[in-house]
């Protein structure tokens, strides 16, 4: 995929969070599925990948979203060209064996470092108590969030994370099972309406205010 925006700086340090989209602006899901596969390029965990994304952009989807949704965040759901409802996968571990042998079937890795990733690995997230899976997941699907937005820009669009919903329900609406999926945070994607920048430029923190060497 050729980027339309290929300047790393500028993607990086340029992005801001965008609350009013053009609603007239429509992202293919060719190309929503393709920002997707770039996203997921991420690192996560043991490489366990253990996140999973509904991607909404049609008023059916919308409505199941506005069931759920904080007020303050209807005008990005209103006119983004799409949101992505992030859930990290708590059972991705029951994929990762096939994962692994099917990297081996490729040549990407031998049979002897395939049995030891899974004999080092898959023993810790079987065994592991459900607080462990879900802040893997989580971890796991913040990462690729933060990629997928950096991906949107370099596609031309901008974004607008969103954690300001009812976690509870997200996973229901969309039909998945609530004790797998976790629900990390929504992204609205699309083209900024006219104006449609935030007027109030985030300020950082003095970086000598949020470190230390140790």
């Amino acid at each position: 995929m050729a980027f339309v925006n290929n300047d790393f700086g500028d993607v990086l340090l340029h992005r801001e969070s965008v609350r009013d989209f053009d609603p007239s602006v429509k992202i293919p899901r060719e190309e929503l599925q393709q920002m997707i596969s770039e996203a997921i390029t991420a690192p996560s965990a043991c490489n366990l990948q253990a996140w999973h994304f509904v991607i909404v952009d049609d008023e059916a989807g919308k409505d199941k979203l506005r069931s759920y949704f904080m007020k303050f965040n209807k005008p990005q759901l209103d006119t983004c060209s799409a949101m992505i409802q992030i859930f990290g996968d708590t059972l991705a571990f029951k994929s990762y064996r096939d994962l692994w042998n099917k990297a081996c079937e490729d040549g990407r890795i031998t049979p002897a470092k395939r049995d030891e990733v899974l004999n080092t690995f898959l023993p810790l997230y079987e065994k592991a108590p459900k607080s462990m899976l879900v802040n893997d997941s989580t971890v796991d699907s913040t990462i690729a969030a933060t990629q997928l937005m950096l991906i949107a820009r370099a596609h031309g669009y901008e974004s607008n994370p969103i954690g300001g919903y009812d976690t509870t329900k997200a996973a229901k609406v969309f039909g998945l099972d609530p004790e797998r999926y976790v629900p990390v945070m929504a992204i609205a994607l699309g083209k900024p309406a006219k104006d449609g920048k935030d007027e109030m430029k985030s300020a950082r923190y003095p970086v000598d205010k949020v470190i230390e060497f140790a």
